[in-house]
């Protein structure tokens, strides 16, 4: 049953990376209310969709976490670990940063800034020769 597939294991990939960029992860990121709205969440009334983009960004968290443990304890994926945690501070200082330009977010999300910036950095100086 694993790997039945295999061969198309990269086509799997590229079909679904492409399907789920376009239908959730773009949407969520750039128009995140209309998104809501067209998966038929009530808006304002819904404040579980606050609960709910909360879960879906805490579970994210939880994988990148897990692949942070793995290479830490293992070395496994060091470089791959390395990529994705400079990818999620850049993006995190990006998002930051709109919210305080927007003047949208709280002053303790605005002081995150400097942390995924250091985060950033600091992924840059400790980052794992090949």
């Amino acid at each position: 049953m694993i790997g039945l597939w295999s061969e198309s294991a990269q086509t799997y990939l590229l079909v679904l990376a492409i399907s789920t960029t376009l239908v959730f992860a773009l949407p969520i990121f750039l128009v995140p209310l209309t998104w809501a709205r067209l998966m038929r969440w009530r808006i304002p009334q819904d404040i579980d969709l606050a609960v709910y983009f909360g879960r879906c960004l805490g579970a994210f968290i939880l994988i990148v976490e897990a692949l942070m443990l793995r290479a830490a304890l293992t070395g496994e994926a060091l470089h791959t670990t390395f990529e994705v945690l400079a990818a999620v501070a850049l993006s995190m200082v990006l998002v930051h940063v709109h919210g305080a330009i927007r003047r949208i977010q709280p002053w303790t999300e605005t002081l995150e800034i400097g942390f995924y910036a250091g985060m950033f950095v600091l992924t840059l100086m400790f980052w794992p020769a090949l």
